[in-house]
């Protein structure tokens, strides 16, 4: 589970200071997606960049698996983002020259809680992953061999690789038409049900929220809409 605690972030604007996040608490339970919208600018992204310990609050605190994020040295916290914490960047950011199977298997090289597994069980991982992102045929072509929706795949598989507790997913859709952004939903949908993880996924479409499990709107870095979806 990922809770975040009355959590402010400011940032520097000359002589003064623009608050980001403006004391936002909220909870993702395991096998639930809670999705997060509002204009740009509003301070979405800058929530989920401190819910991924990317960047430490001015105050509030970070909750996962019960584990406090915030007060841990940068070390540990690095740490706790390689083992429990999968991040689907707006972007793919794949590696050219990577086949679609060896962006996975290449996470079992940066050590973390699963540096023992060996090559051939990430290899089985990395294929069970693909298989379930609807990529099993593609698991040997290369980022330019797959179009964009199959890249975001590879990318939300990737993410998963480590079997993280919380999955935190900038605008995954914003790059694609209208029906892959929504099979991309389901996709992240289905897979936060199947592997129990706690997700957090900000996104402009509006047309997407009524499928989520709890959705809440920001402005000007506060709550200021949270209905449970029908």
């Amino acid at each position: 589970m990922i809770r975040l605690e009355s959590i402010t972030l400011t940032f520097p604007d000359g002589l003064d200071r623009i608050t980001a996040v403006d004391h936002v608490s909220l909870t993702a339970r395991p096998g639930t997606v809670v999705g997060i919208t509002g204009p740009s600018g509003s301070g979405k992204s800058s929530l989920l960049a401190v819910a991924a310990t990317l960047v430490r609050p001015d105050s509030g605190r970070v909750l996962v698996d019960d584990v406090d994020a915030t007060a841990l040295r940068p070390d540990e916290a690095t740490a706790l983002r390689r083992d429990k914490i999968g991040i689907v960047f707006q972007q793919p950011n794949l590696i050219p020259s990577l086949t679609a199977r060896e962006q996975l298997c290449v996470m079992n090289e940066l050590g973390g809680r699963h540096a023992g597994r060996r090559r051939h069980a990430a290899g089985e991982r990395a294929d069970a992953l693909l298989d379930a992102v609807g990529l099993s045929g593609d698991r040997d072509k290369r980022p330019h061999q797959l179009s964009g929706g199959q890249r975001q795949r590879v990318n939300i598989a990737r993410a998963l690789m480590n079997e993280p507790s919380a999955l935190l997913v900038d605008e995954p859709t914003s790059a694609l038409d209208q029906e892959r952004g929504a099979s991309i939903i389901e996709l992240i949908l289905r897979l936060t049900d199947e592997l129990a993880t706690s997700t957090l996924l900000v996104t402009h479409d509006v047309a997407h929220l009524p499928r989520m499990h709890d959705v809440v709107r920001v402005l000007d870095g506060r709550l200021v809409e949270r209905a449970p979806t029908a």
